[in-house]
């Protein structure tokens, strides 16, 4: 009975000493976030066998639709971390149009490494710098997005260099396949390029935005401003502007998008959008042939970590680029309602 005794104590005593082993070791967990959203479409025009839709994510109408579930993982170890960044659903494929298979479902995938404080680099692939508005839904207060990110860049895949200016200000340059590819055989490569600033406070922020790229018989360059300004607690303005130029064939043409964000947020719990977009492709660069005046008003209905966003949108062009109820007759303008739920956690 003493020997079980002895060696039942031994055997407690080594797993306490060795948990408080463990116990000084440090301890560096995965951050785990995500979201979900998931919308309903209605085109008041209804024409049979069209949407009405030219922007990305709600082709749909008269229809409840998924949109996308993700899933983001971070780790940090000293100066290196790493992202894997992932998305199920139309929303994600639509993001990843130009990939198959598992990479479809790769929002981002990256890996950091700090060299200094004040340089790190990244290589790997990650949502574009360009523009205000993001792929995650749960990141915008308009569900619908607007028609210059719809036809700008989703991502780059290559390699970064973030580097502090000191305060504020802040650039970051880096190389990258063609845009929107995770992977090409292509030996062309892409300039990407951000540079950054705003006020102590925080209340004026400004970016300014590039990428570009050659091949044989052509090449693109976008260039794009980003301003955010918070007026009050409850007043906020932001504004993207962006124009991208395409050389093809010998013949140079260019598209441009200017939008105005303005929020409003009485209370915590309820805040109003309204975004106005004016779209231009008059030289038929997309395949679109006109302008679009494009107002959008979107209210965020908040409860926890769950917002409610009901919208009404009115594309307005200047030629007849959409469709009336038969389907067949072209009309300058068409009106939707959206109403989405999204959830962040």
């Amino acid at each position: 009975m003493l020997k079980k005794i002895l060696a039942t104590s031994l055997t407690l005593a080594s797993i306490v000493s060795a948990s408080a082993q463990d116990s000084t070791k440090k301890v560096f967990p995965i951050a785990i976030s995500g979201s979900v959203d998931a919308y309903y479409r209605y085109n008041f025009s209804d024409p049979k066998g069209a949407t009405n839709n030219l922007t990305s994510f709600t082709n749909s109408k008269n229809s409840f639709e998924l949109g996308m579930a993700t899933l983001k993982l971070d780790h940090t170890i000293g100066k290196v971390s790493a992202t894997a960044d992932l998305g199920f659903g139309r929303r994600a494929a639509e993001f990843s149009y130009n990939d198959g298979g598992s990479l479809a479902s790769v929002k981002q995938l990256y890996l950091s490494y700090a060299v200094s404080s004040k340089v790190k680099l990244t290589m790997g692939k990650w949502a574009t710098h360009v523009g205000w508005e993001l792929l995650d839904a749960v990141a915008n207060r308009n569900y619908s997005m607007s028609y210059g990110f719809s036809y700008g860049p989703f991502f780059h895949t290559g390699l970064k260099a973030d580097i502090s200016l000191g305060g504020k200000t802040a650039l970051m340059v880096g190389v990258a396949n063609p845009t929107d590819f995770s992977t090409t055989n292509s030996s062309t490569k892409f300039l990407i390029g951000q540079l950054s600033t705003g006020t102590k406070n925080d209340k004026f922020k400004a970016y300014l935005n590039y990428q570009g790229g050659s091949w044989p018989d052509g090449n693109l360059m976008q260039f794009d401003l980003v301003l955010q300004g918070t007026l009050s607690s409850k007043f906020g303005i932001s504004y993207d502007g962006t124009i991208q130029s395409r050389k093809v064939a010998g013949s140079t043409n260019s598209w441009s998008s200017n939008a105005i964000y303005l929020n409003y947020d009485p209370t915590a719990k309820f805040g109003l959008t309204l975004r106005g977009e004016y779209f231009s492709d008059t030289k038929n660069v997309l395949g679109i042939n006109t302008s679009i005046f494009v107002p959008t008003l979107s209210a965020n209905f908040k409860v926890d970590n769950l917002t409610i966003i009901p919208e009404i949108r009115l594309d307005n062009a200047k030629d007849d680029l959409f469709l009336k109820k038969d389907g067949i007759t072209g009309t300058k303008s068409t009106a939707s309602f959206i109403l989405a739920a999204t959830y962040k956690f």
